[in-house]
């Protein structure tokens, strides 16, 4: 990868981004599945993974190890810690906690064009599901979640979401059977609890939504069999 910015602050932005970016890299490699627990993570090929130098990936893999997924072996590199079904369900809870109470603030604040932008965003979710889509459809599935908790205006409420949802993986969860086609169901009658003004309606359905998304990933990760030796 080339980079090229036009000002200091851009490449001081980059830099900062970096080790983020390879956290996000690394926790999905976990999440998922394809690196286990008991397994390291080797810094050169993330690095090589990811056009990045070893300095930006050692600082984003100390993020995972003060999230607990990982822990630094001296002279040996850093290991996945073991994680259970609880421990991924309490992440969704703790995430439908705040969306939902998202959601119930959004039905009461929303304007007129931000519904729009929702109906929009469900007639194009639509068509990338009839397309077969799965960069569309992640993307839009992110985009419909922001909407709803800009709509809430709850700037601090959003940041404390965000720092759960950051440990959950995003990229692949068109990959998880049943979660795009439940989207399917549960963004419009999102919409319609937000449309109608029914807080209560929206907290569930959101937090119904999220609880059901966890659910799907535990599954898939049960079929995978990353907990048969428990």
């Amino acid at each position: 990868m080339v980079y090229e910015y036009a000002r200091s602050g851009d490449r001081t932005a980059r830099r900062q981004q970096l080790p983020e970016e390879v956290a996000s890299y690394a926790r999905e490699l976990i999440i998922s599945g394809q690196v286990r627990p008991g397994e390291y993570l080797r810094v050169d090929p993330i690095g090589e993974a990811l056009g990045v130098s070893n300095t930006p990936v050692r600082e984003g893999l100390f993020t995972l190890q003060s999230e607990g997924l990982i822990r630094l072996v001296p002279r040996r590199g850093f290991v996945v810690e073991s994680f259970t079904q609880q421990d991924l369900r309490d992440l969704f809870w703790g995430q439908a906690q705040f969306a939902g109470e998202l959601a119930a603030r959004a039905a009461k604040r929303i304007t007129r064009e931000q519904i729009a932008r929702l109906e929009a965003n469900l007639e194009q979710y639509g068509k990338a599901f009839a397309d077969k889509d799965e960069e569309r459809l992640s993307r839009l599935g992110h985009l419909f979640h922001r909407e709803v908790n800009l709509a809430a205006d709850s700037h601090r409420l959003t940041l404390l979401l965000g720092s759960i949802v950051k440990q959950l993986p995003n990229r692949f969860y068109t990959a998880i059977e049943g979660h795009v086609e439940a989207t399917l169901n549960a963004h419009p009658q999102i919409l319609d609890a937000l449309r109608n003004r029914r807080p209560r309606k929206a907290r569930t359905d959101m937090m119904d939504h999220l609880l059901e998304g966890g659910d799907h990933l535990i599954a898939m990760l049960e079929e995978r069999g990353l907990w048969a030796s428990r």
